[in-house]
């Protein structure tokens, strides 16, 4: 019996109300659904985007394709007509790398995120012109009408035994959305009791990604297509914040749809993304482009289909993201340096710096582009960059994030205040640092990567995404990757407790959480991002176990959550130290706790499939040495005596 069989059938007694959830999003109805202030009619109306390159582009042409979108309203989603102006604006970015990019944003569709308009002589659709030297080509197309795509013509059966209608329906139903009947993505939750969803109505990139692969493992790439180009054309758009814009890279967090009207009794659907300006604290997402990267090149590897990673306008987005990432700045370090907020954890917590979760999202992304970016005359520069960053990064995370016990002894004793190229203290971490609970909390045969690195900085919080994300990406060593997973099984009851899995182990306390939260009342002690449980972060650990082969610990996870999620209506987070209870503000019915737990149950059962997501260790990028390149006598290496460590 295959997973989902399992799933409904065997282990959840489904009470009516939960009945009517899957039925809802996981069997979503066919028909189409107008809002009121539509009255009948909605017309396909396309926006164009227009990216001209210089002749120093480094973009290689290929034939490709651009899409036009339009939504099916499902009858859960409020409306707003919101009547009012936008011109077209340019904007011209000088990149690294030898290229420059300006955007002509055609759409006349946004003002920021709240004020909406849509051209109304504009007839044309999507369309991209790249120039190439001398040769300029015209890509126009609309989305693939082909009917092997997820959104096909199929009817939907109400037969909750068929795995094919279950995944197929999951971006259909009231959880899902959809553009001209193709699906793009799913709301984050579908709370019927809540009265003031916020956010929680959007589409969120991070959020997608397990209802994506849920759709890859079984089949359906149809889905993840139509979301990878739509929040690609997302990617132009204005971005502004008081006057100010970030990289032009910058994906968005979310997105949603609203209704404009367009004439008499004509309306069009647009969209409307978040890229932070309207997000509590205005941070800028920084782990969606790298999200973005890893969930094309988990396209290509289980559909097969490469085509998609080969349009110039696909290849174009990577580099924007990539260029956005691996831009020169002050840093000494390899690592990426973000603001607090920047990923999952987008409140105030004391991650702002270099936290081990974009670390790792980072390299994974970056060990993504090696294996997609097309190779040429004119990317050879981004690719030696890349490389550099790869061999640079991976070094200076097993080297310096890496805890166990030997590595906390020798921090106890480290000398301070050191000055010479050669000091083994190079951050001037103060002994006194090391928190009293470490002591005892990390087992003989454990280890972990710390969650933090600055000068004269360690935080030495058990982050478990970033951990779980150095295990998948092979950003740790083998022994490394093994002691992560022997430190969550020695500290089951911490990390896991009555629902997996603590987002970070321990919870900041008394006057240190007012320090670093600010008091933020969401992020007490053992509740959300403070020692919270999050049942998405299921199917991250199930992917690492099934790389390091320890499935038992993966299967017991499962099992501890099969007998709590649909019980409790799938909540987003648990709160207390063993996450026992439901947290105090957590949404019911969140997508990504559900699509999260049944790919969980999908790689279990498709150990080889689930292998196609995570990376192995690539010997040649350890080899990669920037020193050595250098003519200089004063760049010494100081790798000589970790480079045992590295290679195991």
């Amino acid at each position: 019996m295959n997973a989902m069989n399992f799933i409904i059938n065997s282990t959840m007694k489904l009470p009516s109300t939960l009945l009517n959830l899957r039925n809802a999003l996981f069997l979503g109805s066919r028909h189409r659904f107008n809002p009121p202030c539509c009255e009948d009619k909605l017309f396909y109306k396309s926006k164009a985007s227009l990216l001209n390159f210089s002749k120093n582009s480094q973009f290689h042409a290929y034939p490709s394709r651009f899409v036009g979108f339009q939504r099916v309203i499902n009858n859960a989603q409020k409306f707003n007509c919101l009547p009012s102006s936008l011109f077209a604006r340019p904007r011209a970015v000088p990149m690294p790398y030898g290229f420059s990019v300006q955007a002509v944003i055609a759409s006349k569709v946004r003002d920021l995120s709240t004020s909406v308009e849509t051209g109304r002589n504009d007839k044309n659709f999507e369309r991209i012109h790249v120039q190439n030297g001398i040769n300029v080509k015209t890509l126009v197309e609309r989305i693939d009408t082909d009917k092997n795509l997820v959104g096909r013509e199929n009817p939907l059966t109400e037969d909750g035994n068929n795995v094919k209608n279950i995944g197929e329906g999951l971006g259909k139903g009231k959880n899902g959305v959809s553009i001209d009947r193709f699906p793009v993505g799913t709301v984050a939750a579908n709370d019927p009791g809540d009265k003031q969803p916020l956010n929680y109505d959007q589409v969120f990139i991070r959020d997608f990604v397990p209802s994506a692969l849920a759709f890859l493992l079984k089949g359906e790439g149809g889905i993840l297509k139509n979301f990878l180009l739509h929040t690609l054309q997302l990617q132009s758009w204005e971005k502004t914040v008081d006057c100010y814009s970030p990289g032009q890279g910058l994906m968005p967090a979310s997105f949603k749809v609203r209704t404009v009207p367009i004439d008499d009794n004509k309306f069009e659907e647009v969209l409307d993304p978040d890229f932070g300006e309207s997000a509590i604290g205005r941070v800028a997402p920084v782990d969606s482009g790298l999200w973005w990267i890893i969930l094309l090149r988990a396209y290509g590897r289980i559909t097969g289909d490469y085509s998609l990673q080969e349009r110039v306008d696909v290849q174009t987005g990577m580099k924007l993201i990539l260029n956005l990432c691996l831009a020169d700045g002050f840093d000494m370090f390899p690592s990426l340096l973000v603001t607090d907020g920047s990923c999952m954890i987008d409140r105030r917590m004391g991650i702002h710096g270099h936290p081990i979760e974009i670390q790792a999202l980072f390299y994974a992304a970056l060990r993504s582009s090696r294996e997609i970016l097309s190779v040429n005359e004119g990317s050879k520069n981004l690719v030696r960059a890349i490389n550099n960053r790869l061999n640079a990064l991976s070094f200076h995370i097993r080297e310096y994030y890496w805890v166990d016990m030997k590595k906390i002894n020798e921090i106890y004793r480290y000398k301070t205040e050191e000055y010479s190229m050669g000091a083994t203290n190079k951050f001037n971490i103060y002994p006194e640092q090391i928190p009293s609970w470490l002591m005892d909390w990390v087992p003989e045969e454990g280890g972990y990567l710390i969650g933090n690195l600055q000068p004269a900085h360690m935080d030495f919080r058990f982050f478990t995404l970033g951990n779980l994300w150095s295990i998948v990406s092979s950003l740790g060593t083998s022994k490394q990757n093994e002691a992560i997973l022997n430190l969550i099984e020695n500290k089951w009851d911490d990390i896991v407790g009555h629902m997996p899995l603590k987002i970070c182990y321990p919870a900041v306390e008394n006057e240190e959480w007012r320090i670093i939260t600010g008091s933020d009342p969401k992020n007490t002690p053992w509740s959300y991002h403070n020692g919270g449980s999050w049942p998405t972060l299921l199917w991250q650990f199930t992917l690492a176990c099934v790389k390091m082969g320890r499935l038992e610990l993966a299967q017991k996870a499962i099992a501890l959550a099969e007998k709590r999620l649909s019980r409790d209506h799938w909540p987003e987070y648990y709160d207390t130290r063993s996450g026992k209870f439901i947290g105090k503000q957590s949404r019911l019915y969140q997508t990504w706790t559900i699509a999260g737990f049944l790919t969980s149950k999908m790689m279990v059962e498709n150990r080889e499939m689930a292998s196609l997501l995570f990376w192995e260790e690539d010997y040649e990028l350890l080899e990669i040495c920037v020193c050595a390149l250098s003519k200089s006598g004063r760049v010494k290496c100081s790798r000589g005596a970790a480079k045992s460590q590295i290679l195991v």
